[in-house]
C-alpha cells in the first residue's frame, strides 16, 4: 500500500479547492494529509479555513522582498520544512520564478480553469465565450517554467451554454474542479503518474494522456 500523501496547498483566495481536498480526506475518500497551507495573501479566506481545521496556515507577504526570486526562495524554503510529497497550487495566483519551479517541478501541480492548452493565464471563461467554444473545463497539470504549459494530468469538461456569462460559466467549471482535483490526487497517490522533471509517463497502461475525468466516474 502506498504511504499517505503529504500535501502542502498554495492559495491566494477563498480556498474552495483546498476545502474540497480537506473534505475528501475527512470522508476517507483520499489517503492524504494536508501538512500546511501557504498563501501570498495575509487575509486569504482559505487561511481561516485551515486554522479552523487545525492545519498550519502560513502567509508570507511578497512586498517584504526585493523581487520575485527573493520572495520565492523564502516562501519555498518554508514549504520545504514540511517535507511535502506534493505541492498543490489551488488558486495560487502568483507567477513563480524559474529557479524554484525547476527545484520542485517533479512534485508540484496546478489546477487551471480551461481545457489546456487553450486559454492559458487569466480570464479563461470570458475568452472561452468570446471564442465561441462549445465546451470548456479545467485541467490539472505539472507546474513548469512554461506558464500553464506543463504536462496535463487530467481534465474535466463542461458545456458552454448559449446564455452563459463569464460568472455562470466560472461557477459551472468550479463545480467540476473540486472532483477533478481530488480524483487526480488519488491517481497520484496510487502512483499512476511519474514526472522526472522533463517527461511525464503513466505507470498504468490503461491510462492515456491527458486523462479525462469521465473515465473515473
Amino acid at each position: 500500500m502506498k504511504p499517505t500523501l503529504r500535501l502542502v496547498i498554495l492559495v491566494s483566495g477563498r480556498g474552495s479547492n483546498f476545502r474540497a481536498i480537506s473534505d475528501a480526506i475527512n470522508r476517507g475518500e483520499l489517503d492524504a494529509e494536508i501538512v500546511a497551507v501557504f498563501s501570498d495573501k495575509k487575509l486569504a479566506p482559505a487561511l481561516d479555513i485551515a486554522r479552523e481545521r487545525n492545519i498550519p496556515a502560513i502567509a508570507i507577504n511578497p512586498k517584504d522582498y526585493a523581487d520575485r526570486l527573493a520572495f520565492d526562495r523564502v516562501f519555498f524554503a518554508e514549504i520545504a520544512k514540511f517535507d511535502p510529497d506534493l505541492i498543490v497550487c489551488a488558486g495560487y495566483m502568483r507567477i513563480m520564478s524559474g529557479e524554484v519551479v525547476r527545484e520542485f517541478s517533479d512534485r508540484m501541480i496546478n489546477i487551471h480553469p480551461s481545457l489546456l492548452p487553450k486559454f492559458k493565464g487569466l480570464h479563461t471563461h470570458r475568452l472561452a465565450i468570446e471564442a465561441g467554444e462549445k465546451e470548456h473545463g479545467a485541467s490539472v497539470h505539472i507546474v513548469t517554467e512554461d506558464l500553464d504549459g506543463g504536462p496535463v494530468l487530467m481534465q474535466a469538461r463542461v458545456p458552454v451554454l448559449p446564455d452563459d456569462t463569464e460568472d455562470t460559466l466560472a461557477e459551472r467549471v468550479l463545480q467540476v474542479e473540486h472532483h477533478l482535483l481530488v480524483t487526480c490526487l488519488n491517481e497520484w497517490q496510487k502512483g499512476h503518474f511519474n514526472f522526472d522533471g522533463h517527461k511525464l509517463t503513466y505507470r498504468d497502461s490503461l491510462l492515456k494522456s491527458p486523462l479525462d475525468l469521465s473515465e473515473f466516474e
